[in-house]
């Protein structure tokens, strides 16, 4: 009953909106009983904690994070939970989410032709955000921001994977247009990070 108490509080403090309070309770119970039976419901509190606190991709995106980890912790330590499903589907927004603060601040950069900080936040979502909604337009950021650095193997690589992938996108189409403007045409290039983050046949890794 005692251990029970804390995880309870936890929650209590969740559904009274304090978060810092309900995360710091449910961490206190994480450490002093990890894989007792009200672990999950822990970890679910952290989780739901942070992301009742998301806003949207222009702002600061430590919650989105953290949620996310907590989510992911959830579905790695209890696959079999009663949680576990609404912690995917959360962690897929999540994703999304964070990918689209990639795209956001990435395009920002661009507009103001600062290539190399465009294409590292482009560089994130196609890394670790390959299934969002967001990849297909950072493909195409992508060879925009190489061709006009001249560096034409990337943005082959870069538009190869997008045609491969999603070959009725308008980005293709724009990344296609770009590239034959340049006298190139799309093209996977072993050396590139580009084709090395994706399998040989130009799906995610």
């Amino acid at each position: 009953e005692a251990r029970r108490a804390i995880v309870m509080a936890a929650y209590s403090y969740y559904k009274a909106g304090k978060y810092d309070d309900a995360v710091s309770a449910a961490d206190r119970y994480l450490t002093l009983h990890p894989g007792t039976p009200e672990s999950d419901l822990a970890q679910n509190i952290i989780g739901m904690s942070y992301y009742v606190q998301v806003l949207d991709p222009k702002r600061d995106q430590t919650n989105a994070r953290k949620s996310l980890q907590a989510y992911q912790t959830l579905l790695q330590r209890y696959p079999e939970s009663r949680y576990a499903a609404e912690a995917q589907n959360r962690a897929r927004i999540l994703r999304d989410l964070l990918a689209a603060g990639e795209m956001t601040v990435g395009r920002y950069y661009l507009r103001h032709n600062n290539y190399l900080a465009a294409i590292n936040r482009f560089r994130v979502v196609v890394i670790e955000y390959q299934t969002t909604a967001q990849v297909e337009e950072a493909l195409g950021r992508l060879t925009e921001a190489y061709v006009a650095l001249g560096i034409i193997p990337e943005a082959q690589s870069a538009a190869a994977v997008l045609g491969y992938n999603y070959p009725d996108s308008k980005w293709y189409r724009n990344s296609f247009a770009l590239l034959q403007k340049h006298g190139s045409k799309p093209q996977a290039h072993e050396g590139s990070w580009i084709t090395k983050n994706w399998n040989g046949d130009g799906k995610p890794t």
